[in-house]
């Protein structure tokens, strides 16, 4: 009975159908819904960009304990403020909320979507290498590509551009320094035209121990690789 041995000490009646006792359960469980709004983006549902900081320094910690790499996938829709000139602000949002529906149909579970700002967003992937971010970042980029949206009766097809990049136990980064070499990567995505996925080279990431042979080979065989 949620903690009721200690709710009962708040009860003169030291009943378990003390008024009080009610009344104090219904604050706790209020306070755990506005916990979690702090937390989330309310157009879209993804988190918003304080709960993006603080796991990233919970995720970029456990991979110095741990040795397993967290993966960062940065998202920047392609041309999105077409969509607000032509269609208005209401269908952009329209069209933000359908995107982020389509996106987690394409996530797993322990993946962390968030909303870094206007038509970008970010990934945080627990426990992920180089090749698998990687391949999570082009099946998104895929699944909205494929998938149009409609807005004011159009059939509308949206894309985005993409960076990724993993950090390892031997990093000496902030935060902040991930979260810009990922960026990096987005916006090299999109000088070489957008709608598509940028990375780190794979030949320096097999020097430094991030990647092996192996997945080097996979990752330059990924379909629309740069």
């Amino acid at each position: 009975m949620d903690q009721l041995p200690d709710l009962q000490k708040l009860c003169p009646l030291k009943s378990e159908n003390c008024p009080a006792l009610d009344e104090i359960r219904r604050l706790r469980a209020e306070c755990e819904k506005l916990r979690k709004l702090s937390q989330v983006d309310t157009l879209t549902g993804f988190f918003n960009l304080r709960h993006m900081f603080a796991t990233l320094e919970v995720e970029m910690e456990r991979t110095r304990r741990t040795g397993l790499p967290t993966a960062l996938i940065m998202i920047d829709l392609d041309h999105f403020k077409d969509i607000n000139d032509t269609f208005g602000h209401e269908s952009g949002n329209r069209a933000l909320r359908w995107l982020c529906d389509v996106w987690r149909q394409n996530m797993r579970r322990i993946d962390v979507p968030c909303r870094y700002g206007g038509e970008e967003f970010a990934v945080l992937l627990p426990g992920t290498h180089l090749i698998q971010a990687v391949r999570a970042a082009e099946r998104l980029r895929v699944s909205i590509e494929n998938s149009p949206v409609k807005l004011n009766g159009d059939l509308v097809r949206l894309t985005a551009s993409f960076g990724v990049e993993a950090y390892q136990a031997r990093h000496k980064l902030s935060v902040q320094e991930f979260i810009g070499r990922a960026d990096q990567f987005l916006l090299e995505a999109k000088a070489k035209g957008r709608n598509r996925v940028c990375y780190g080279d794979v030949d320096k990431q097999i020097a430094a121990g991030g990647i092996t042979s192996e997945e080097r080979e996979a990752l330059l065989h990924l379909p629309g690789k740069r």
